[in-house]
């Protein structure tokens, strides 16, 4: 931001010498960047500030806001323009013009006044002066009042030619798809569907917040003026900036923010200057489309929180009184402060907020710093405990952690967009490789493992923690996702091991009666998943589907340019990490010994293991300890279509050892219902 010495001395009494400025902005937190001092032309005499203004201070985008900081600073007297209106005469401004906003959302505000009979020429000698000490060319009266409001108040406003609005109206609207503008720098430019442009009954005659049209603009032929001051919504504003490479002073203050109630005083300031310094004669009248002015929002200020904060003994009068300076109401009440803040401060929303501004106007350097940094050192929270668990897991089972971006091609990640979803893709053409957010984990790191296989690597195991996004129903959804992947050229070999970290991750996020309730059941193939997989299961706890898995079918590992089949895994890990704390159980260990059977049956090859678990469950064996995965063997003389499943039943009696005839009803038991229920055989 640029600032004028002499143009800023016009609100302070008395008025600040220019090293006095220097060091009153720095100590606020606003470096001076550089220092300029004219010696010729119009603002011979005068020096020129580069302040450097914080994005969320747009309230300093002004010199009047520069000067309310110096007069915090100092003490000196803030004197305000005036911003009382002329005589206005001639037809009302309903007569002469109509404002129609169709995007209340992009547009929360939009007044408009015409101003008649104007004389567009030169400019006056001081208001030369004032613009070209801060940068700025002058180009007429007209246009050079907008210019010195802008730079006074911070409040960007437009100057259209009325006569050149077709049905002298204007129309706050998207663009439709190709229309074409041209700006008053002489760009041209074929604007994108929404694109906010400000129309008149025909076509575009500005870029909404950004910059007016050639076609509309002030010169030496207009009379009638409308003059424009509106707020627009700052991402708008900046998608809409950034799309078409256009910037502008005015763009840089809406992108920030600009005072709701400034967008009057502004156009009143202007509306006057303008009569002031082109002649003319204001319309009786305001148009006046959108919101009202909201009025000044109270924070509560804990004085004992200031003071612990920043470790200065102050009052809550002395913070008051501190706030005051700012422009704020402020009422103490015991050890509270209330303070009223102004709508210009938009930074200004919570309670640290106030204490941060009690701190720069009490001065940094005023603040002690102690010796040594007192700290409370807390525990990690459960969250944090839970993904640290999840990382050892991970880590334990040989996977390496992978950072990727959040990017994607879109014919590499639509294969693995949630039924009935849409993709979320972005804006403007700074991604046009990869103009997607990535619907899944998966395709980041299957271009990773596609790396790795240029790079000759084998072997590899990755995983990663991101977030997700899609579309449904018109509302962007984002998830959170754990996704794994590991080569296998051994199918099943890659799958059992995918089992086993899940079990693993349920026991360390829950506890061993978690991993206990944790099945993992198929999924058809023609179920969703076959899109992505050739055989594909889900992970169930309880019924709750926390994820999938599986090994990707041909057509994906020929999306990603893979040569080694791939394992893979997604899960939902917000739904994992609910299960933390892991619920530990303790018992004496066991006094006397326990009797293994390994059984090997012959069951069809859609059998799957949660099955066989079922069955043998089913079976209520009275002293069996546990079900162990043995191993599978397919081959001769098992027959074509058929598999045979190795399992380990553990059996223990706490109160005396086991004997084998004991044991043998329950072994015959368990084979009965396997026999029953997934037509098993006992292999010879």
């Amino acid at each position: 931001m640029k600032i004028s010495l002499d143009w800023l001395n016009t609100y302070l009494e008395p008025a600040v010498a220019a090293d006095a400025v220097d060091d009153l902005l720095t100590g606020h937190g606003f470096p001076v960047e550089a220092t300029v001092e004219h010696h010729d032309g119009p603002a011979a005499g005068d020096t020129m500030f580069d302040v450097e203004v914080t994005s969320n201070r747009g309230d300093c985008l002004s010199h009047v806001g520069v000067a309310r900081e110096i007069a915090a600073g100092n003490g000196a007297a803030l004197s305000p323009p005036d911003t009382e209106l002329p005589a206005p005469g001639g037809e009302p401004i309903e007569a002469l013009t109509a404002v129609e906003v169709r995007e209340a959302e992009a547009c929360p505000v939009y007044t408009a006044r015409v101003i008649t009979g104007v004389r567009v020429g030169p400019s006056p000698p001081w208001l030369v002066a004032r613009l070209e000490a801060v940068g700025l060319r002058s180009v007429n009266n007209v246009v050079d009042v907008t210019n010195f409001v802008l730079m006074e108040l911070g409040q960007p406003l437009h100057a259209f030619d009325l006569d050149q609005l077709s049905g002298g109206r204007v129309v706050v609207r998207p663009a439709s798809p190709g229309e074409r503008f041209t700006a008053i720098d002489g760009s041209r430019h074929e604007l994108s569907a929404g694109t906010l442009v400000i129309a008149d009954a025909e076509k575009p005659q500005a870029v909404a917040g950004i910059m007016g049209g050639a076609d509309s603009e002030v010169g030496e032929a207009t009379t009638r003026v409308l003059l424009e001051s509106a707020i627009f919504e700052p991402l708008g504003v900046r998608r809409t900036g950034r799309a078409l490479k256009l910037a502008s002073d005015s763009s840089f203050r809406f992108e920030r923010g600009v005072d709701p109630a400034g967008v009057e005083a502004a156009s009143r300031r202007a509306a006057a200057l303008i009569v002031e310094v082109a002649g003319g004669t204001l319309a009786p009248g305001v148009i006046r489309v959108g919101s009202e002015v909201p009025g000044p929002a109270t924070l509560r200020l804990r004085a004992e929180r200031c003071r612990a904060l920043l470790g200065v003994e102050l009052s809550a009068d002395e913070q008051a009184a501190y706030l005051s300076t700012l422009g704020m109401s402020t009422a103490v009440e015991g050890d509270t402060v209330l303070a009223t803040v102004p709508t210009y401060r938009l930074d200004l929303t919570r309670e640290v907020d106030l204490i941060e501004e009690v701190a720069r106007l009490h001065g940094m350097d005023a603040i002690p710093m102690k010796p040594k940094l007192e700290m409370v050192v807390r525990p990690p929270q459960d969250p944090v405990k839970a993904r640290r668990a999840v990382s050892e897991v991970m880590v334990a089972h040989g996977y390496h952690e992978a950072v990727t971006f959040s990017f994607v091609r879109p014919n590499r990640a639509t294969r693995f967009l949630p039924a009935g979803a849409e993709p979320l893709r972005l804006e403007g053409d700074h991604k046009k490789d990869e103009p997607m957010l990535r619907p899944s984990v998966l395709p980041s790191l299957l271009q990773c493992r596609k790396l790795n296989q240029d790079a000759g690597n084998h072997g590899v195991k990755l995983f990663e923690t991101a977030s997700t996004w899609s579309i449904r129903d018109g509302q962007t959804v984002e998830r959170v996702r754990l996704a794994c992947l590991t080569d296998a050229e051994d199918a099943g070999a890659a799958l059992r091991g995918l089992r086993g970290l899940f079990d693993e991750l349920a026991e360390a996020l829950g506890g061993a009666a978690t991993r206990e309730r944790l099945r993992v059941e198929p999924v058809d193939a023609g179920a969703e998943s076959s899109v992505i997989y050739a055989a594909a299961g889900r992970v169930l706890l309880d019924g709750r589907d926390l994820g999938g898995f599986g090994v990707l079918g041909s057509a994906t590992q020929k999306a990603f340019g893979l040569q080694t089949p791939v394992a893979a895994a997604e899960l939902d890990l917000p739904a994992w990490l609910s299960l933390y704390p892991p619920q530990r159980s303790v018992g004496a260990l066991p006094r006397f010994p326990g009797i293994e059977r390994d059984l090997s049956v012959i069951v069809d090859e859609a059998v799957a293991w949660s099955q066989i678990e079922a069955a043998v469950a089913a079976a209520e064996p009275a002293m069996l300890e546990g079900l162990a995965f043995m191993g599978i063997y397919r081959g001769k003389p098992i027959a074509d279509g058929q598999k045979s499943v190795s399992l380990r039943l553990r059996f223990r009696d706490p109160a005396g050892t086991l004997r084998h005839d004991q044991v043998d009803p329950q072994v015959a038991g368990v084979l009965g219902s396997l026999r029953d229920r997934v037509a098993a055989t006992l292999r010879g």
